[in-house]
């Protein structure tokens, strides 16, 4: 997956299409992530301990990420990413994200 945590996105299909929010967590095995304010689910929870609230509790699920596209923080719009292999030396090399629209380095 070429979006990381802390990536802003909106979503492209769904129930919660052209909503916009911050990447909380990345689930790679799953190609999943956790998007803030995007695909709210409710989970109701009973008490496990003495003196613990028991009730609806509404927080967010994963999301597909072929769902969702990154916004650019230098242009604002949506846009593809690329991936460049700058070389530091003939055995290191460095790969850094860019948008597609602006070709702005976003790493």
């Amino acid at each position: 997956m070429k979006i990381k945590v802390g990536d802003e996105v909106v979503v492209v299909s769904g129930k919660d299409k052209e909503k916009r929010g911050k990447v909380i967590q990345k689930i790679p095995k799953e190609s999943k992530l956790v998007v803030e304010g995007v695909n709210i689910i409710k989970r109701h929870i009973r008490p496990t301990r003495r003196g613990q609230e028991s009730g609806i509790v509404e927080r967010e699920a994963p999301i597909f990420s072929s769902k969702v596209t990154l916004i650019c923080p230098r242009c604002g719009k949506t846009t593809r990413i690329g991936v460049r292999v700058l070389r530091k030396s003939p055995r290191e090399q460095e790969k850094l994200r860019f948008c597609k629209k602006c070709g702005e380095v976003i790493d």
